[in-house]
């Protein structure tokens, strides 16, 4: 059989082609990635409340390691988000299921095997709600799938809102309940306000509570919470020491009356006996 000289140019051609798809190799996601752009938080009390919900859902999975909870990190989701420095970092995010023991500069999906955050909280303040409430919902929403997304102003105790994925992907507000709280089904727990000092600065900040009303405490608060038991077990076992001495010295005190009684008792017959002798008579008899 001949073969034209078209056939062998197509054939070639071909050759090239398939020698080219094999030697593709997909592109690679950037490794040059920024994880702080300077940029602080809106103002100290915003850096209190992040680290009030970071530090208080530590202490309440303190002997669990399946779970990473961070904030104000940059979240890495795209090659081309990367490239444009669009940084995406939210206040306060939890990712449940994962290694928690692994050091972090940042969460950068595709190392992560795909994970997005499971929940969210942005601190809000004037110039970033609509922003928070808009923009970053509908990426939460379409791109992140996060189940769990809230926001809060630190300054402001009645603008706690939350939202939760449906059956059909899409955001839903949550209800508050008579408390003013929010449910996180994905922790498990109540998102509410809290009115008291932290770190110096006395504000109403949002905290979890367990499922049975609970304040769920910060580290300092827990120790704070068991030395108060401890000192409690003490001062209640020093009490029962005290108690149980007060009733030994009460029946030493009665054993000594009864001793002197029947001392005194003793020394009366002894009396009488010798009586009786000198007028003598036998006491014995």
């Amino acid at each position: 059989m001949t073969i034209s000289k078209p056939d062998l140019e197509i054939t070639s051609q071909t050759t090239d082609i398939v020698d080219d798809i094999a030697d593709w190799q997909p592109p690679m996601p950037p490794t040059d990635l920024i994880f702080d752009d300077g940029e602080p938080l809106e103002s100290n009390r915003h850096r209190i409340a992040m680290n009030v919900l970071i530090r208080s859902l530590q202490q309440a999975w303190a002997d669990r390691n399946d779970f990473y909870t961070g904030g104000n990190m940059f979240i890495y989701y795209s090659s081309t988000q990367a490239r444009n420095n669009d940084f995406r970092g939210p206040d306060f995010f939890a990712v449940l299921n994962v290694d928690g023991t692994i050091p972090r500069q940042g969460w950068v999906v595709w190392e992560e095997n795909g994970r997005y955050p499971d929940v969210i909280v942005e601190l809000m303040s004037p110039s970033t709600a609509r922003v928070d409430k808009v923009t970053k919902k509908e990426i939460y929403q379409q791109t992140f799938r996060t189940p769990d997304y809230f926001v809060y102003d630190p300054f402001d105790p009645n603008s706690l809102q939350g939202w939760h994925l449906d059956a059909n992907q899409n955001y839903q507000p949550l209800t508050a309940n008579e408390r003013g709280w929010l449910w996180c089904q994905r922790l498990g727990l109540w998102l509410g306000t809290w009115e008291g000092t932290v770190d110096r600065e006395t504000a109403i900040w949002l905290r979890f509570y367990d499922t049975d009303g609970n304040l769920v405490p910060l580290p300092e608060e827990a120790a704070q919470a068991q030395a108060e038991a401890a000192q409690a077990q003490a001062e209640t076992a020093q009490a029962q020491a005290e108690a149980a001495q007060a009733q030994a010295e009460a029946a030493q005190a009665q054993a000594e009356a009864a001793q002197a009684q029947a001392q005194a008792a003793q020394a009366r017959a002894e009396r009488l006996a010798a009586r009786l002798r000198e007028l003598g008579e036998d006491p014995d008899a």
